[in-house]
């Protein structure tokens, strides 16, 4: 199971374990408004067996996005067969509802506040949102 840990003057650290093995380390990320570490954990369309990921989500307006250039990947295609989800930040694992942004002007704020500055931040992107 994974583990995530700490808060430090309002920022998070991520650390990602296994079975107390340390594996990843994110440091300390920003979460309102701006791009994260998290892990996303969906559930297998055709298995229904747990699989988690660790992505760049963007926490704004209380919900948490992930996205995509395309909808080819399977932590995508798992979370819309599956809506309950789970996001792991912040020493904690929250369960929440996933569904497709449909909304272009929010899909496009997601893009921006992903990717502050870059050029990919323009491009048109697939967007889940995960209602905690």
């Amino acid at each position: 199971m994974a583990c995530f840990s700490g808060s430090v003057y309002g920022h998070q650290k991520l650390q990602f374990s296994i079975n107390g093995v340390k594996l990843l380390d994110f440091g300390s990320v920003p979460v309102k408004n701006q791009a994260f570490r998290a892990a996303l954990t969906t559930y297998g369309r055709k298995t229904g067996r747990e699989h988690t990921v660790l992505l760049r989500a963007v926490s704004y307006n209380d919900r948490i996005y992930f996205s995509r250039r395309n909808a080819d990947s399977d932590w995508l295609k798992n979370a819309l067969a599956n809506h309950a989800v789970k996001v792991g930040f912040d020493d904690s694992i929250h369960s929440g509802t996933a569904s497709l942004v449909t909304d272009e002007p929010l899909a496009k704020k997601i893009s921006e506040l992903k990717y502050p500055g870059e050029q990919r931040s323009q491009e048109i992107r697939v967007v889940l949102q995960v209602i905690l």
